[in-house]
């Protein structure tokens, strides 16, 4: 039972990966106030937990539903996954652009940033859902079984918290351009396990 719990974690944590999303959170909210990012954080996690609970709970019978087949699930998601992480190796992210934004930023505007690029795809990330449904497989697991998956996840998720939650206090030592360097860096790691899940979907979906 113990190594089931430990392999779970193992697997939730690599494909949430709660540490590389901090780069995602200090490239994206560097012009935000202390405040604003905290409730960047709350709300960045809070949806993202939301959306695996979903899937959790329905995203079995919602691919079935729709005769979508995991493999073509973890292809496209794959996809989706690449084209952020492009987006992290070629998109701007000079802090002397960050600070021509307006210091007033609306609720909106910060929820907004929370769903898109945090929550989804950085938090819950089209892998990290793709592996919510696989390890709930109605027919291979029991609701017991499906509970404590749930209860893992969110330990994950309380991690993920708190280390954006510290990610001020990481920004302060690496500075701005250490976030962008662990930002393209972590976009490149992204972009290889990105085309790795689409590979193996495409595999898959035809054996």
């Amino acid at each position: 039972m113990l190594s089931i719990l430990i392999t779970q974690f193992v697997v939730l944590w690599a494909v949430i990966d709660p540490v590389g999303s901090v780069p995602v959170y200090l490239s994206q909210t560097q012009h935000l106030s202390a405040k604003q990012r905290r409730l960047v954080a709350l709300k960045a996690v809070g949806i993202a937990t939301g959306v695996l609970l979903f899937f959790l709970i329905a995203g079995q019978l919602l691919l079935e539903a729709m005769q979508i087949p995991l493999p073509a699930f973890q292809a496209a998601g794959g996809l989706v996954l690449l084209l952020f992480a492009l987006t992290m190796i070629f998109g701007e992210s000079k802090p002397e652009q960050e600070t021509k934004l307006s210091e007033e930023v609306s609720h909106s505007d910060l929820a907004d940033l929370a769903v898109y690029p945090l929550a989804i795809p950085s938090i819950a990330s089209p892998g990290a859902m793709m592996a919510i449904v696989m390890l709930t497989d109605n027919s291979r697991y029991a609701v017991m079984d499906q509970a404590i998956t749930a209860g893992i996840m969110i330990v994950v998720m309380v991690i993920t918290l708190l280390l954006l939650l510290g990610a001020t206090k990481i920004q302060k030592v690496i500075g701005n351009v250490g976030a962008a360097i662990i930002s393209r860096v972590m976009g490149l790691i992204l972009a290889a396990v990105a085309v790795s899940n689409l590979l193996q979907g495409i595999r898959d979906f035809y054996l």
